[in-house]
């Protein structure tokens, strides 16, 4: 879990800091499609898709991109077929990782991924070979501000969390896939607006990296994965202690 949310945190301050840029827009348009494709293009009866809808307005996505994303995913819109990839490989010290795509063209995103892997010490694996460490989870980040922890606890849980672990600056809430949208609901209900809520891949176990230049490496190599275009979640089974993520954060 510790590696997830470290990796879970950068992310949410990167998103805040490159929110305008185009590939940003195409990964929060991606992320309504696929809520679109799976359950509806209706908002009001898709907690998934206004979630993303949610989300992609706090970062500027016109509407029109919005309304477009929503057609596309119940077949109305482009002709372009989109698939969900997943692509599993090693980092520097060896860590897992593992990262979930929605591409129209697998024979351009593979080689891509391959050689964002190879650029950054790491190597793209195949099939399984890190997933048996990995479970499929919802996963919500709650700002301590926004929720007492007794109140958290017992919404959460009654309304199928499996574990709720306080952080720094929040709670992370992690579910079954099957519980997401239930969860989502309940939250939405009582007016508590997670910072950030998706579905994703979080590791059993954990790899401590100790040493700064082999966990600048790995960030480096998960934070190139997450800017590519194609690339909709980034998990890995990295634990870097809180002084080397503070000396990394603050190069």
């Amino acid at each position: 879990m510790a590696g997830h949310s470290h990796w879970a945190g950068i992310k949410h301050k990167k998103a805040l800091v490159d929110a305008k840029r185009g590939r940003l827009w195409s990964k929060l348009a991606k992320a309504i499609i696929i809520a679109a494709k799976h359950g509806g293009g209706d908002p009001a009866n898709n907690i998934r898709l206004r979630t993303a809808i949610e989300e992609a307005k706090a970062l500027s996505l016109p509407k029109d991109n919005i309304a477009r994303a929503i057609k596309r995913g119940t077949g109305e819109g482009s002709s372009a077929e989109f698939e969900e990839l997943l692509y599993e490989g090693y980092g520097p010290n060896g860590v897992a990782v593992m990262a979930t795509s929605l591409t129209d063209n697998r024979n351009r995103t593979a080689p891509e991924i391959r050689k964002i892997f190879e650029v950054h010490g790491g190597k793209l694996g195949t099939t399984g070979c890190v997933g048996w460490n990995f479970d499929k989870k919802g996963v919500f980040f709650i700002p301590k501000d926004r929720i007492e922890e007794e109140k958290l606890m017992e919404l959460a849980l009654e309304a199928g969390a499996d574990d709720i672990e306080e952080q720094e600056e929040g709670f992370q809430v992690t579910c079954s896939p099957e519980a997401f949208d239930v969860l989502a609901e309940a939250f939405e209900a009582n007016k508590i607006h997670p910072e950030s809520s998706e579905i994703t891949m979080v590791p059993r176990e954990t790899v401590d990296v100790t040493d700064l230049t082999t966990a600048q490496a790995v960030i480096r190599l998960l934070d190139a994965l997450d800017e590519h275009e194609d690339i909709q979640t980034v998990s890995s089974n990295v634990n870097i202690p809180d002084e080397i993520m503070e000396q990394i954060e603050e190069e």
